[in-house]
């Protein structure tokens, strides 16, 4: 809806009714905002509805980890040294970031350190980007780097590793945190009650409010790997959520 789909989404439904007046429409999603409801009491009338609280979206099968970051380039030597280096002892790993320039950045730091990374944004065409995402998920990319044009709706068994190289920020509210696409971040890792494990990593002040606030909202503490300096402490985090 807010992407410019509503005008369609209303014609395909007047569309369907005009063939057939008594379909049954159903509509999912993982998060239901205050608008996306409203646009549905314009598109379903009389119907039943059925929400799952916000304190009962628990994912019990994700270890959530935070990990203190000095700059930029320890973010990237933790994503090389502490994660990439276990090689074919994880499955698939998608980075998240916050902007185009940010994932060029990324993508080009790891492939000068000898890695073999895919980028997705939504710069990209059609084309391309569905090219990108069935090499992943045919399994000839093992990790992807993306914006949040990934974050919802996409399911990947081989993805057992999240890492957030950027809290996800909604940029028209004071860079608050953006709650609704942290759960659809971490919610990539895990999927189908398989294991998973979400490294956010964390460098300024502002990151710092960002993950606090994200805790709280979900009231959920994270935890924090002590040291990135440490492969004994990443290893241990590891471990602990069944990837290792």
């Amino acid at each position: 809806m807010q992407d410019g789909f509503q005008d369609d989404s209303l014609r395909i439904i007047r569309d369907i009714r005009k063939a057939q007046r008594n379909a049954q429409v159903l509509l999912f999603s993982a998060t239901f905002d205050e608008n996306v409801k409203n646009f549905v009491s314009k598109v379903v009338h009389d119907y039943n509805q059925l929400f799952v609280k916000k304190e009962e979206l628990s994912l019990e099968s994700v270890k959530q980890y935070k990990v203190f970051c000095p700059d930029e380039q320890i973010k990237i030597r933790v994503i090389k040294d502490r994660i990439l280096e276990l090689g074919e002892k994880l499955g698939q790993i998608i980075i998240f970031v916050n902007s185009k320039k940010c994932a060029s950045m990324l993508h080009t730091a790891l492939v000068e350190l000898g890695y073999e990374v895919t980028t997705i944004h939504g710069a990209l065409n059609h084309e391309d980007r569905d090219k990108i995402v069935k090499e992943f998920k045919d399994n000839l990319t093992k990790v992807l780097i993306s914006t949040d044009v990934l974050a919802r709706g996409f399911d990947q068994q081989r993805v057992n590793l999240v890492i957030n190289f950027d809290l996800p920020v909604k940029y028209d509210n004071n860079g608050e945190p953006h709650f609704e696409v942290y759960l659809h971040r971490i919610g990539r890792a895990g999927r189908f009650g398989r294991k998973g494990a979400v490294f956010n990593l964390i460098m300024t002040d502002a990151d710092r409010v960002l993950m606090e606030k994200i805790e709280r909202y979900f009231d959920s503490p994270v935890t924090e790997v002590p040291s990135w300096r440490s492969e004994e402490d990443f290893a241990a985090a590891l471990k602990s959520a069944g990837l290792l």
